[in-house]
């Protein structure tokens, strides 16, 4: 999309999607950055009923870094097998809290390149704790925004770190706070992976692969 197009794409979404809810947590509802991020590192590659699953058990074990580096990692990977990779996660948890604790004074960096330095923290991880957990104004790219920003021609990106940076450089100021919500609730409601609801979609006149499907010769 050229830049009045996505301005008006993100006018659109704003009208019809929900935003940003005053009770917004950090991932998976945790009440604390280092919850949240520990939950982001859980969530790789599971699906949310078991990442839930796994995230009761662990802090129902230890809710802090001193507290979680004293469990063996066996016992944090029995309490997380659930989410799936327990034995590498269980590893990143400790190596996580070990650099928590020996260069961020406890703390939970509160930037893209202090969580991104921490064990087990890609993009993706980053981006979801500054938005949730510091209430920044980010936009992260899970599978919903990755498939709703490429499909419709928001952006152009092959991966979901290359969306993110796309969407850092070209998303008006104004709809950086709420894009992310609004676009999760567009991809669940409107932009469906299998059967999208093109004919009453909002973006429909915008939507680069819409306007594909509709001058396919078998259309």
């Amino acid at each position: 999309m050229s830049a009045p197009e996505r301005a008006e794409a993100f006018r659109r979404l704003r009208e019809h999607m929900p935003g940003r809810t005053r009770d917004a947590k950090g991932p998976k509802d945790q009440p604390d950055p280092f919850r949240s991020v520990v939950s982001c590192l859980l969530s790789a590659q599971s699906r949310d009923v078991n990442t839930a699953a796994a995230v009761r058990a662990l802090f129902a074990l230890a809710t802090t870094p001193d507290a979680m580096l004293r469990l063996p990692q066996e016992e944090i990977a029995r309490a997380i097998k659930p989410c799936g990779l327990y034995n590498m996660k269980a590893r990143s948890i400790h190596r996580l809290c070990a650099a928590l604790i020996a260069e961020h004074g406890r703390v939970v960096p509160r930037t893209r390149e202090g969580l991104m330095s921490l064990p087990g923290i890609g993009r993706k991880c980053a981006d979801i704790v500054m938005s949730f957990a510091f209430d920044q104004d980010v936009i992260a790219v899970d599978t919903h925004v990755f498939r709703v920003c490429n499909r419709t021609g928001i952006t152009r990106e092959r991966t979901a770190d290359r969306t993110a940076e796309a969407l850092e450089r070209t998303v008006p100021d104004w709809a950086r706070h709420d894009g992310h919500f609004w676009l999760i609730q567009f991809g669940k409601s409107v932009c469906l992976s299998r059967r999208p609801r093109c004919e009453t979609c909002f973006l429909a006149d915008l939507c680069r692969w819409y306007a594909a499907v509709r001058e396919a010769p078998d259309a």
